[in-house]
């Protein structure tokens, strides 16, 4: 038995609407990870469901929306639409989510999804506003199950932060195993953290508020950037941060 939610989100990012448009429709890897449209009216979507999905309005820079293929809808429906309102050099952004999800998972699904919603958004005009039309390379990785259980603050922590950090704080850190990080805290709300640099926006997920691993999510724009080196850095960073401790 499945259940559908819905979830809205409104607010003004910091960036010209075709800014916003382009991040959204070509560079989600950006700000979120690799997806891709066809640009028109029955285009396909590739990334951002497991079965594919078609788009279903494509009006640039204003009205863009998709949803899943009904023959493929593997993990049932699964719909985005974006309305931009364009005002200078920022938008007003309208949003609206349906899904379906397993009944007995609604609950979870849904405060997750609506905390997720609001950090996406967030990264979506960072990355607009900062970092418009440059090509990431994309790396996620997923902390071990350990994390489920209050893994965010461990990885905070070991990353160097303060527990009174807020968004706008400056930071230098220096995590065991990892380069340097050097730039401003962007967000810090809840069980989400945002780190923005010279070039890269650093994600990390505290997804054990849900039971679920920590997750990170890198969008490097540096040229020459080496995905497979930092994916495996961050991996070790990760394992040594949740590693059992020793017995003597």
């Amino acid at each position: 038995m499945v259940e559908q939610f819905e979830v809205r989100w409104e607010g003004v990012l910091p960036a010209p609407a075709e800014a916003v448009w382009q991040a959204i429709t070509e560079r989600a890897d950006g700000y979120l990870w690799p997806i891709g449209y066809e640009p028109f009216v029955g285009g396909a979507e590739r990334g951002l469901t497991a079965g594919g999905g078609t788009v279903t309005a494509w009006e640039p820079p204003r009205h863009f929306a998709t949803r899943t293929r009904p023959e493929t809808e593997r993990d049932g429906l699964n719909e985005l639409d974006y309305v931009l309102e364009p005002h200078g050099g920022v938008t007003l952004m309208r949003y609206r989510h349906r899904c379906e999800v397993p009944a007995d998972e609604l609950e979870v699904q849904l405060a997750a999804c609506r905390a997720h919603t609001t950090f996406y958004h967030h990264s979506l005009g960072q990355y607009a506003c900062f970092f418009a039309g440059r090509v990431p390379a994309y790396v996620s990785v997923d902390a071990p199950d350990a994390s489920a259980d209050g893994g965010f603050a461990r990885v905070r922590r070991a990353l160097g932060l303060a527990d009174d950090v807020v968004a706008g704080d400056p930071v230098a850190l220096r995590p065991e195993g990892l380069p340097a990080i050097d730039g401003v805290v962007d967000y810090a709300t809840g069980s989400f953290l945002g780190l923005r640099t010279a070039d890269a926006l650093l994600r990390v997920y505290g997804r054990d508020a849900w039971g679920w691993p920590v997750g990170v999510g890198l969008h490097l724009f540096a040229d020459g950037v080496d995905a497979a080196a930092a994916e495996a850095s961050w991996s070790a960073f990760l394992a040594g941060v949740f590693a059992p401790e020793a017995v003597a």
